[in-house]
């Protein structure tokens, strides 16, 4: 072939090639915004078995929203300072993004850090905290860039602690209390995994740190509407990247928790929540040293909707749960696990008993980067099974993402029994099915 032909043909083939890459393998633009959730008003606050209304503010509440558009298709992942995202608030809050942004709800991924300061996600709550979701993102998409991700994963194994305990009669206790000689042993893992993934502006300005950790948010305690520990976290990680909107999302926690039991000091309050924060930063600060740039920018979503059997009970059992509530309502000292069982049952009789409806999300902004949403608090065995089986770098699971079904217990929690097993709405084996769904996702979205 001679040379003006070779070139005409190099040219040909080349312009075909470029054509038939997929709009996702353009440059990616993003955005952040957040926007205040903090009530004017008092209000019932989410998390234990007694009410309690809130008195004040510590710190205030956020929807943090990052948007990111390849200018063929456009995502939105969205952080609250809440205790749950119930499906019912997540669909309303999908369609206001969609008719306020322009972005398909299926392709927003809402999720809750599940901090225990924050009201109940209920009533005049719930009807308010869609809008305020949907101008986050709203906001976000305003402020979109050229934009580029890079990624780490960092260690920091000294505030996580597994709550379930083999102790000495031979049971599984959960949060059996600080010294007690009963104690052996923990009965599952840990999981230290920091993960970090940075979005910055094509100058190098900040856009976004997001910070995924396994770790329970239940530390302040009170009556102060609070985002726990992850108030400092963001102030210290954006004030050290120089801006931009840190957003932290809750790994699989629903076994672990900050208390260690081998040490006698009290761990409670606020200045609990900023030691956990401040070690936590300083753990993402040093992660940031051990980033590295993002693969091909490639945005793409798969998602399924499962349906999963509710855990049995028998029918002389919804009796025997009425007669408990009412005797809790009067204020009567009872076992906990008999509160529990009965608020279980309860809550499914009112449901009918329908099968839990399970929604997995999975969002890849890059040939290394996926975030993986499951509906509830995930055993944190699980978490780590998509995490060593995914086909991404850096797998960021999050939990408590596009609903709240309760706790997923793995199938070795449900043999030793308390507290997540006694409570859990779905079925055993409920957990394993949502990791399967999960790889299957994210073998479908692989590089």
């Amino acid at each position: 072939m001679n040379t003006p032909l070779r070139r005409l043909f190099l040219l040909a083939l080349a312009a075909a090639f470029s054509s038939a890459l997929p709009a996702a393998a353009q440059a990616v633009r993003a955005g952040a915004a957040q926007v205040r959730i903090t009530p004017s008003e008092p209000q019932p606050l989410a998390g234990y078995f007694r009410p309690r209304l809130s008195t004040g503010v510590h710190d205030d509440l956020w929807a943090k929203a990052l948007v990111l558009d390849d200018g063929a298709r456009r995502y939105a992942l969205v952080a609250c300072d809440v205790i749950e995202a119930p499906a019912a608030v997540v669909e309303k809050a999908r369609m206001l993004v969609q008719e306020q942004s322009g972005i398909p709800a299926e392709h927003v991924f809402i999720s809750a850090t599940h901090t225990h300061t924050a009201p109940d996600v209920a009533g005049a709550f719930a009807e308010w905290l869609p809008g305020r979701i949907a101008a986050a993102v709203s906001a976000a998409a305003q402020a979109m860039q050229p934009a580029r991700f890079a990624a780490a994963a960092g260690s920091e194994p000294s505030l996580v602690f597994n709550r379930r305990f083999f102790m000495t009669d031979g049971t599984v206790g959960w949060n059996p209390g600080k010294l007690n000689p009963r104690i052996v042993r923990p009965a599952g893992p840990v999981d230290p995994r920091v993960s970090v993934v940075t979005v910055d502006s094509d100058s190098g300005a900040p856009i976004a740190t997001l910070v995924n950790y396994a770790l329970h948010l239940d530390t302040v305690g009170g009556t102060e509407f609070s985002a726990d520990y992850p108030y400092t976290l963001s102030r210290l990680v954006s004030g050290a990247r120089g801006g931009g909107i840190t957003i932290f999302t809750i790994g699989c926690a629903g076994n672990v928790n900050h208390i260690d039991v081998s040490d006698a000091r009290p761990q409670k309050g606020h200045e609990e929540a900023a030691r956990i924060g401040t070690v936590l930063a300083g753990q993402v600060i040093r992660t940031l040293a051990a980033l590295e740039p993002a693969g091909r920018p490639r945005l793409r979503m798969a998602r399924t909707v499962l349906s999963l059997p509710v855990t049995p009970h028998k029918p002389e059992e919804v009796e025997w749960s009425r007669a408990i509530a009412a005797r809790w309502d009067q204020g009567d000292k009872l076992p906990f696990l008999d509160i529990v069982k009965a608020r279980r049952i309860l809550d499914l009789e009112s449901r009918h008993n329908a099968p839990c409806r399970a929604e997995v999300q999975v969002i890849a902004a890059a040939d290394n980067i996926a975030w993986v949403g499951l509906p509830g608090e995930i055993f944190v065995e699980l978490g780590l099974d998509i995490q060593r089986a995914s086909p991404f770098r850096h797998t960021i699971v999050v939990s408590l993402a596009n609903g709240s079904l309760g706790y997923f217990p793995d199938q070795k929690a449900w043999k030793e029994g308390n507290y997540e097993v006694v409570t859990a709405r779905c079925a055993e084996s409920g957990g394993e099915r949502l990791v399967e769904a999960a790889l299957r996702l994210l073998e479908e979205l692989k590089p």
